[in-house]
Parts: C-alpha cells; sequence; structure tokens
C-alpha cells in the first residue's frame, strides 16, 4: 500500500529507560473495576439507552460486582441528567458502590454536574477531563501547552470550589485526555499541575486516569508511558493511576494487561468492549484472562449467556460467534483432532483426580462461566471427527461405541453433513445412528428364538425374510454363537471374527441395555450392528442382526 508514506508514528517514548514491567511474568491481583458502560458506552450506541434501559443495566453491573461505574455525563443531555437525579433520589446506589461522572473543564458544565450530583450518599468521583495531545492543540484548539495546563488548572479550582459548596462527598479524578498522542514529560507536567491544586492525601486520594483515547503505538509502548508517569507523578502514594484503553488497533485488552504490569492500578472498560469507533477495552475478557491464571478477578461473570442477552437487548449490540469467552463458538470445535483430543481430556478428568484445569484446546471451563458442554463444546459438520461424534453419543445419549465403530459412524455422519451442506445438530446425530445402526429389520428381520441345550447349544430363531417368516436351527459354543451359525447357513452367507460390546443405558431393573456388535465379511470389510431392548440376550442378537443386514445392503 503506497499510502503508508502518509503516516507517521504519533505517540512519544519516555525520555528515560522504563522497562521494569517486563521483569514480571503475570497480574498477581486485580484492579479497581470501573465500568464506563452507561457513559462511554452508551454515547457510542446507534441509539443510546433512554431512563428505563439505564436503570437496568445499573442493576446489570451491580449484579456483576462492579464497585465503581461511570454513570454519565449529567450535563450533556437531560436523560444523562434525569438518571443520576433518579439513582440518588430513588436510593438505588447501594453503600459499598462509588459512581462516576464526566465534565468537560468548563465553567458551566462543572457547575451543572455538581447539580446533578447534590445530596449524593456516599462517594462520588467528579471526572474532568481536557485533551492535551499535539494534534488538539494545533488542529483544534490551536492553544500552546501553557494555555492547556491552564484549562486544566481552571477546571480542578472549579471543581474543587463546587465540591465545597454542594451536599454530598466528592474524590476528584484527572484525564489528559488523548494522552497516548501527548509529549510524556507533558502529560507529567499538566497532570502534575492539577494534583498541586487538588493536594492529594491518604484519606482523599486523586486518581490520574491515563486513557489510550487513540490507541497508536504497541503495546509495549504504552506499558512504558504508564510506568514512566507512575514513578513520577507527585503525590505518588495518594494517587490511584488508572488507564482507560482503546481498541483502534485491536490491543485494548492487551495495552491495559501490559499497562497493569506496569503500575496501572484501577482499569475503566466495558462489557464486550463496547465504546466509540473499535470501542474500549473489554473487561470481560480482561477479567477472565486473570481467572485462566488462578487469579479470582473479583467480578462475577459464571453468568455470560444471561450478561450478553441483557446487554445485546440493551445496547442493540452484538456479540461477535468468535468474541474472546462471550463468543457463541469460543469453544466449540468443529476439526476432527480437536475434537478427539477434547473428548479425551474430558475423559481423562473424569478418570484421574485433576486439581487444574488442563484440557486441550479449552483455556477455561465452560461451565465456570454458563456454558454447557452439551452443544458448546463439539459440534458437527464434514470437518468433525469420529472422537466428536463419538463424544457427543457418549455425552448426551450415553452411547459408548466402541473405538472402530466410532470411525465407521464418523465416516458416515461426515458424508451426510457434507452432501446436506450443514451442520449436524446432536438429535440429528442420534437419529443418524438410530437409522443406520439399531436393531436393522430389513431385509432380514428377526423375530424370536429359543434355546435347548444338547451336547452343545442349539437355536432355533424364527426371522421374516422377503414377507416370509421361517425357523432355522444353529448350534455352537453358545446362544450367540449358535443364532449366527444357523443365520449364515440359512442365509448362505459368511463372515468371521465377531465382536461384541454392551453396557447399560440406564441404572435400575428393567433398564435397556445397548449392544454393539461388528463381524467381518468374506472381502475383509468391517461392518457394525447395535442392538437395543431390556433383555440383553435380545439386545444382543439384534445387534448381530443389525450388522448382517448393513453387510447385506453394503452398508
Amino acid at each position: 500500500m503506497k499510502s503508508h508514506t502518509k503516516y507517521a508514528r504519533g505517540y512519544f517514548m519516555p525520555p528515560v529507560p522504563s522497562l521494569k514491567w517486563t521483569e514480571k511474568e503475570y497480574i498477581t491481583e486485580p484492579p479497581t473495576w470501573c465500568s464506563v458502560d452507561l457513559r462511554d458506552g452508551n454515547q457510542a450506541l446507534i441509539i443510546p439507552m433512554n431512563l428505563e434501559e439505564k436503570l437496568e443495566y445499573f442493576q446489570l453491573l451491580l449484579k456483576i460486582g462492579f464497585k465503581e461505574i461511570e454513570v454519565g455525563f449529567p450535563a450533556a443531555s437531560e436523560t444523562e441528567f434525569a438518571f443520576l437525579r433518579t439513582l440518588i433520589e430513588q436510593n438505588l446506589i447501594p453503600d459499598d458502590v462509588t459512581i462516576q461522572v464526566l465534565t468537560q473543564s468548563r465553567d458551566h458544565i462543572i457547575e451543572k454536574t455538581f447539580e446533578a450530583l447534590r445530596g449524593v450518599k456516599g462517594t462520588a468521583v467528579v471526572h474532568l477531563y481536557n485533551s492535551t495531545s499535539v494534534a488538539q492543540r494545533e488542529q483544534v484548539f490551536r492553544k500552546s501547552k501553557e494555555e492547556i495546563i491552564d484549562i486544566a488548572v481552571s477546571g480542578a479550582k472549579l471543581v474543587q470550589k463546587f465540591a465545597a459548596q454542594t451536599e454530598g462527598n466528592f474524590r476528584f479524578q484527572y484525564s489528559p485526555e488523548s494522552f497516548t498522542g501527548t509529549e510524556i514529560e507533558f502529560a507529567l507536567e499538566i497532570c502534575n499541575a492539577v494534583l498541586d491544586v487538588w493536594q492529594p492525601t491518604a484519606d482523599n486520594k486523586v486518581i490520574i486516569n491515563l486513557p489510550a483515547t487513540v490507541s497508536m503505538s504497541m503495546p509495549h509502548v504504552y506499558a512504558s508511558q504508564i510506568e514512566y508517569m507512575s514513578d513520577h507523578l507527585n503525590y505518588r502514594d495518594n494517587v490511584i493511576v488508572s488507564v482507560h484503553p482503546h481498541n483502534d488497533r485491536g490491543t485494548g485488552v492487551a495495552d491495559a494487561e501490559l499497562a497493569m504490569l506496569a503500575g496501572a492500578q484501577r482499569v475503566e472498560g466495558t462489557l464486550f468492549g463496547n465504546g466509540e469507533r473499535t470501542g474500549n477495552v473489554d473487561i470481560v475478557t480482561l477479567a477472565l484472562n486473570m481467572l485462566s491464571h488462578g487469579v479470582n478477578p473479583q467480578l462475577d461473570f459464571s453468568h455470560v449467556p444471561e450478561i450478553i442477552a441483557i446487554h445485546e437487548r440493551l445496547t442493540r449490540m452484538k456479540v461477535g460467534e468468535r468474541h474472546p469467552y462471550g463468543g457463541e463458538l469460543v469453544f466449540t470445535a468443529f476439526s476432527g483432532s480437536h475434537q478427539d483430543a477434547i473428548a479425551k481430556g474430558m475423559k481423562w478428568r473424569e478418570d484421574e483426580e485433576c486439581q487444574y484445569w488442563t484440557v486441550p484446546y479449552l483455556l477455561i471451563d465452560p461451565k465456570d462461566i454458563g456454558r454447557e458442554y452439551e452443544g458448546d463444546i463439539i459440534r458437527i459438520n464434514s470437518q468433525s471427527g469420529k472422537g466428536g461424534i463419538g463424544y457427543i453419543l457418549e455425552q448426551s445419549y450415553g452411547l459408548d461405541l466402541p473405538q472402530q465403530m466410532r470411525e465407521s459412524f464418523g465416516y458416515h455422519v461426515k458424508n451426510v453433513s457434507d452432501q446436506l451442506h450443514k451442520e449436524l445438530m446432536p438429535d440429528e446425530i442420534y437419529n443418524i445412528f438410530q437409522t443406520e445402526y439399531v436393531n436393522v429389520t430389513t431385509p432380514v428381520e428377526f423375530m424370536n428364538y429359543r434355546s435347548t441345550q444338547q451336547a452343545g447349544f442349539e437355536t432355533i430363531v424364527s426371522i421374516r425374510n422377503q414377507d416370509q417368516v421361517v425357523e432355522y436351527v444353529g448350534t455352537g459354543n453358545g446362544s450367540l454363537d449358535a443364532i449366527s451359525n444357523g443365520l449364515q447357513k440359512a442365509l448362505g452367507i459368511s463372515f468371521s471374527n465377531l465382536t461384541y460390546k454392551e453396557h447399560a443405558l440406564e441404572i435400575g431393573s428393567g433398564s435397556q441395555a445397548v449392544t454393539f456388535i461388528s463381524i467381518t465379511a468374506a472381502d475383509g470389510t468391517i461392518y457394525w450392528g447395535c442392538g437395543m431392548d431390556v433383555d440383553i440376550m435380545t439386545c444382543t442378537v439384534k445387534a448381530l442382526f443389525s450388522a448382517v443386514n448393513r453387510m447385506l445392503k453394503g452398508e
């Protein structure tokens, strides 16, 4: 692409190496989470949520366990103002939850913001921001660095003034918006200027939020920027370093994770990454990434399908099928080799005492986030294999097919899927098995049998062949051997290597049994059949007839 010549790297590296974060292996504890779904996420919707929808979404965030929630930009619209007043006047904010509101550094907007906050219970965060990047200073505001600092400092003083005059308890937050496009030394200078106004203490800490308003660099650069700021901010012990990554480069999660390694104590983001342009960082992914490393994220995502349903209904946005953790297909394997490994891994967990989750191809246990094994993990199409197909029959219907039969049936199912050009559901796979393998009655139908024990076993079998009911006598070293020998003689056929496996389908008296039988034809082809019946011997004979019928039909 020849257009590459018009792009330059618009970010700024710290003036000194800031790489201590590279010495850390993983995140050992969760940050303070702040949901911005109701502000940043809501302003990015085609149709913003109305009052009732925002109230319902607020309850969802509480259920998940968020303790800090940015509820809006109350000076921006009547809906935003009314929502905040409703939360306060109807006492809907729990004692342990802090709400946050956004305001620009402009006199009338700050005044309107505190009017909306009047009487808030507990602590509310007032989030002040102004843009600081080179592009914004030169192209939008056309102001010098000194003038940009003055905007921030003036806003900080006004916030302090109105907080003193307004009923309620307030904490302050400042964001140098477009931080990633700002010279790092200047970002530090303006943040320290604001901190000098607010004078944070151990009992009244200030949040400095460093947003990747536009993601402009690789994640390691953002991490170094955060580390430098964290190391050089004034009043550091009384400052909470926060990040607010966007996802323009598709690295929002990586930006946030490396920023936490670099000293960020707090993360602002949204469920499933909703937000302007490519969105905010996805808190669901961040939290469950921690879970996969054995760290409790302190958010409850044990019911992700329910969360998705509410999120999609209220935002009118869709969670993609391959979206990490939440997508419909993220735990699903169609590939035969993947299915086989997953099926064996799940079986291994049943047979062994496992302290840790190590199932191949599954980063976390789907059940931990409210997903089911049946229909979620293994799904069948023309790319699938015997392992996955066998797993579905075993997990959903209790049929433990012999290994060789799984292979034979697997090829049959794959051919059906290929011809129909569609995915096959578990009930469709079971119906194929029932039709093609179970109690097959054509061209020869088993009617009944009776045994007489002479020198060996003698068995009289009634069959229906070409609409005629006939009997034949067979002898052998057991009932099944006698029936098999007599059937070959009566039909003028030959097979060998009869093998069988049986197990109960249900537990208790009168439960149904299942038998799998294979026979080898004269040309070496192996044919499988299955019988189901409450009587084990009858079940076995039905399996034999099913295998013979499949041989007669060349299936």
